[in-house]
């Protein structure tokens, strides 16, 4: 016989904790097990041995449930999409963003955001107004980066979870949080509050992790990647490095 740990069955066939040789020896000595092979050993014992189930797999949690995902544009929209489908939310899209300025600009990612979301069939909610005065008038004195952008997440996901509310949703969250410039910290409070007032909980993940993912879809979907966050505050900070 072959040195080594012996195989172990129970009366079922099923395959127990491996034994020593001396005690798989004894064990057959005394018509306590019988011999299944010799090379390599195997004994098999006459009763069989409830064994310990493993526990069960929490189910996803998007199961069973609808999530409005707020959308800044489509490159940021890309991953979290395929990641909440892949935790199977039932996904709806909401763009809304007055702080996108110029109009055109914010047409050009609007445009593209469509594009996307038909590609890989999105229901989306389109806000109906452009409206860059409020965003304007709610930073007016507070236009340091930072403080206005605290400002921008609620003024976008407040109407995100009232619509979130209204249309019966289970959770909500944003495409906000894929970005590894913005305040990430911050987008959660604002999440969590807004969701609260409203009853509707901010669904949070780290889409982080997914942005080299987001980037390649965005190229493989020819998206329009924008060069500044939005706001006309952004545009210029951005731009006046290079001057």
């Amino acid at each position: 016989m072959s040195e080594g740990r012996v195989t172990v069955l129970d009366a079922e066939g099923r395959q127990l904790s491996t034994t020593t040789r001396e005690k798989a020896e004894k064990l057959l000595a005394q018509g306590r097990a019988t011999l299944v092979s010799q090379e390599p050993l195997v004994i098999q014992l006459p009763y069989a041995v409830d064994l310990p189930q493993p526990p069960e797999e929490p189910p996803p949690p998007g199961r069973g449930k609808r999530i409005l995902l707020h959308m800044c544009c489509g490159p940021c929209a890309a991953y979290p999409i395929e990641r909440l489908r892949e935790e199977e939310f039932q996904v709806t899209g909401f763009w809304y963003n007055p702080n996108i300025h110029p109009w055109q600009e914010h047409e050009r990612r609007r445009q593209s955001a469509e594009r996307y979301i038909q590609a890989v069939d999105l229901p989306v909610i389109w806000h109906p107004d452009y409206e860059m005065v409020l965003f304007l008038r709610e930073v007016v004195g507070q236009e340091r980066s930072g403080q206005r952008c605290h400002i921008c997440y609620r003024l976008r996901l407040g109407p995100a979870a009232q619509v979130a509310a209204q249309e019966g949703f289970d959770a909500l969250t944003t495409t906000l949080l894929i970005s590894p410039h913005q305040d990430q910290d911050a987008i959660r409070r604002i999440g969590e509050e807004v969701g609260e007032a409203e009853g509707v909980e901010f669904y949070f993940e780290d889409f982080r992790r997914g942005w080299a993912q987001g980037r390649r879809l965005a190229r493989q979907h020819d998206l329009y990647r924008q060069q500044y966050c939005g706001c006309i505050y952004s545009e210029w900070e951005r731009y006046r490095q290079r001057l």
